[in-house]
């Protein structure tokens, strides 16, 4: 069996049993930096053979995982911190696996944007994880315009040093919105920084930073500046028959149509 398995994020006590259950019955276990996890496993008192594992060599890798996994070995797989695949690597050998019909498993632990969501105190029913901001500038601008008008809660990875040019960016395709920067999660310094776009993000950068930035404004449809029975004679004036007209307008206005059933009845 091969397990993916969460590891924490700062705070070593974030760990899960499971986790430690995993990693000292693993026969071997993969990993992004051999030095980062030989750390953690110390911390634990756990001893196992690593293997590298990183973006460069992921193909290699996945080879040797498939072989392993195949001959019955017990195999982990970890990145320095957090969920594997979640904008580190691993989506390789999850493909891989699934191709070869190699059973796999997760155990789940802690993720870096899923806390900054909850931190940032933004909407969390609908939400988008877009990662690091990678390629040129114009590739940045280019993929950010696909999500100007994404109305849910954006959140993105940002390492110290493009954090300022990431806002810049931000502000650039999204006009000036609400967003909050949190950073060193777990740890000793951790802080939650509410900013506006177009003011930036203030003070020295250290840590690696999660930017949470609100979603777009639902357009005002205009319509809705009707009184309620010229809105729903709108509909009625193309053709739609009286109650196909109640749930348009209905809609329209992000109300249930029996709040505007009243509008529909004559007078008696």
């Amino acid at each position: 069996m091969v397990t993916f398995v969460a590891t924490p994020i700062g705070n070593l006590g974030d760990i899960t049993l499971r986790a430690l259950e995993t990693l000292r019955g693993a026969d071997v276990v993969f990993c992004e930096d051999t030095r980062h996890t030989l750390k953690l496993l110390n911390h634990f008192s756990i001893k196992k053979p690593l293997v590298a594992c990183h973006k460069f060599n992921e193909r290699a890798a996945a080879e040797k995982l498939l072989a392993l996994a195949q001959d019955g070995k017990e195999v982990a797989v970890v990145t320095d911190a957090g969920t594997p695949v979640i904008s580190d690597p691993g989506n390789l050998l999850v493909s891989a696996l699934r191709e070869a019909g190699v059973p796999y498993t997760l155990a789940p632990g802690a993720c870096a944007f899923v806390s900054a969501l909850v931190l940032s105190a933004f909407p969390a029913d609908v939400c988008a994880f877009l990662g690091f901001l990678r390629g040129k500038a114009s590739e940045k601008r280019a993929f950010l315009r696909k999500y100007a008008a994404f109305e849910g809660t954006l959140l993105f990875y940002s390492a110290p040093q493009d954090v300022d040019g990431d806002v810049a960016l931000l502000y650039e395709a999204f006009g000036d919105r609400a967003a909050c920067a949190v950073r060193e999660i777990t740890k000793l310094h951790e802080e939650v920084q509410p900013f506006r776009l177009a003011e930036g993000l203030a003070g020295e950068k250290r840590g690696e930073y999660v930017l949470v930035v609100e979603g777009a404004k639902r357009a005002e449809n205009p319509l809705n500046a009707l009184p309620v029975p010229e809105h729903i004679a709108h509909y009625t004036a193309q053709g739609m028959s009286e109650k196909d007209a109640l749930k348009a307008a209905a809609r329209d206005r992000g109300v249930p149509k029996n709040e505007l059933y009243r509008y529909t009845m004559k007078d008696r």
